[in-house]
């Protein structure tokens, strides 16, 4: 995959969407039994969004340059996406005027020192900084004994999405709900890719995990998108067991794509008590400060 055919995007996108809503589900009448399409045909989600057929069918073709935000929302309501496809939508028409501009190359993959300090602040809770590839950017100790499975990966810096689909067996260990997190990690990505469709990086990996995983490509090839959202994430530990953690993840406006997850557990339950064993578990160990720093594999 040497590069992220917007127009491409754009067509399996809609149509996508257009083939999982019934006329009933949209409002419509349905007339006749055999309709040769699956969901909407292309002039009745041009009739809900407002627009002639020609200029639908010009924007499902892959062509989004020029439409306003009221054609977009008037085409998300049509096509009863919900608030990621929604994004996801503007995020495709934004640089579908220019597609083939030019190919950004990410920074290099470094974390300030004075967010470092951040992560080191946070003692008592797992902590780390990624980007939205998955890249597991920085910790501090206690997010390192967290995700010791994932970070067992020689190379760096460390990614999710590979350990979720390149080591299956481990990562269906680790997270108890594996195929959960398959499917959010697939669909966060398409997300990303919706937002920076030239990073060469996302496409690299993209293209590895499409050659290496049937599961992956599967699960790319839906077109699902997901924001990233606070929530459950339910592990089991090498070292300490089961852990039912809330997630936080937070943006980092001073670092564009960077977000800081932390994990907590409510005081006096198991979790907090594995928490608290894994704390003295990880103060024993000796991580050489170079661990995330970036290098090959």
């Amino acid at each position: 995959m040497a590069t992220m055919d917007l127009r491409t995007e754009i067509r399996e996108f809609l149509s996508s969407r257009r083939a999982r809503i019934t006329p009933e589900q949209a409002g419509l009448p349905a007339y006749g039994g055999n309709r040769r399409v699956k969901g909407l045909r292309r002039e009745e989600v041009a009739v809900l969004a407002g627009v002639s057929v020609d200029y639908y069918v010009r924007m499902e073709r892959g062509s989004l340059a020029g439409a306003s935000d009221g054609v977009l929302e008037a085409l998300a309501s049509a096509l009863q996406l919900d608030e990621a496809e929604r994004d996801h939508l503007f995020h495709l028409a934004r640089p579908s005027g220019a597609p083939s501009g030019p190919r950004r190359r990410r920074p290099a993959v470094t974390v300030r020192s004075t967010l470092q300090q951040v992560l080191d602040a946070i003692a008592d809770a797992p902590a780390w900084i990624g980007n939205g590839r998955y890249d597991v950017l920085a910790t501090n100790q206690l997010g390192r004994a967290l995700y010791s499975p994932v970070l067992a990966d020689p190379r760096r810096p460390a990614n999710t999405a590979r350990f979720v689909y390149l080591h299956p067996e481990a990562a269906r260990d680790f997270f108890v709900d594996y195929d959960r997190i398959a499917g959010d990690v697939a669909a966060k990505l398409r997300m990303e890719a919706g937002r920076n469709p030239h990073d060469e990086e996302l496409i690299a990996l993209v293209g590895e995990l499409s050659t290496r995983s049937e599961l992956f490509r599967r699960r790319w090839a839906s077109r699902d998108v997901r924001l990233r959202r606070s929530g459950r994430k339910r592990l089991r530990h090498p070292i300490v067991g089961r852990l039912d953690l809330d997630v936080e993840s937070l943006e980092l406006p001073a670092e564009p794509g960077l977000h800081l997850i932390v994990y907590t557990a409510p005081a006096g339950t198991q979790t907090a008590d594995n928490l608290a064993l894994l704390a003295s578990w990880a103060a024993t160990q000796q991580t050489p400060a170079t661990e995330l720093e970036a290098h090959d594999g």
